[in-house]
């Protein structure tokens, strides 16, 4: 054999040593894999609970005439009075609130923790309010 002959036989072999190396190396990461796995199915733990959460705002009767503001939320989001009602609510969040009537018709003006508001409502109407300092707290009052 001659010397051109040796050298390209060594490149071939060379060569050839790259490639099953390379395919070695990715069929150990896993880029060469032909096959599939089967999905690992999902099981349902035995303490699911048996009914859906509902999103609907809690109403309360007008025997119940105290709202409470806790964790930026007023509780309960709808309250339903009779003409005449007082209605207190109490902070017992960690910040300062407002209850501020959409329309005007009252406003606590800033509530430190622990303190409260009250309004009565005398006419009958439907009066949705917020914390002006916290705009995403809503609810509503239903006066009949």
């Amino acid at each position: 054999m001659n010397q051109k002959n040796l050298t390209s036989a060594a490149t071939k072999a060379w060569l050839c040593l790259y490639v099953v190396s390379l395919l070695l190396a990715l069929a150990a990461c896993g880029g060469a894999s032909a096959t599939t796995s089967a999905p690992t199915p999902t099981t349902v733990p035995a303490t699911a609970p048996t009914t859906a959460p509902t999103t609907a705002p809690t109403t309360v009767s007008s025997r119940g005439n105290s709202i409470s503001i806790a964790q930026f939320t007023f509780t309960p989001n709808s309250l339903t009075v009779k003409v005449g009602t007082k209605v207190t609510w109490a902070n017992n969040d960690s910040a300062t609130h407002t209850v501020t009537a959409d329309q005007g018709a009252f406003n606590s003006g800033a509530l430190a923790s622990g303190s409260s508001f009250s309004f009565t409502f005398s006419k009958a109407g439907t009066f949705s309010y917020h914390c002006s300092i916290h705009p995403s707290m809503t609810a509503t009052i239903i006066v009949q």
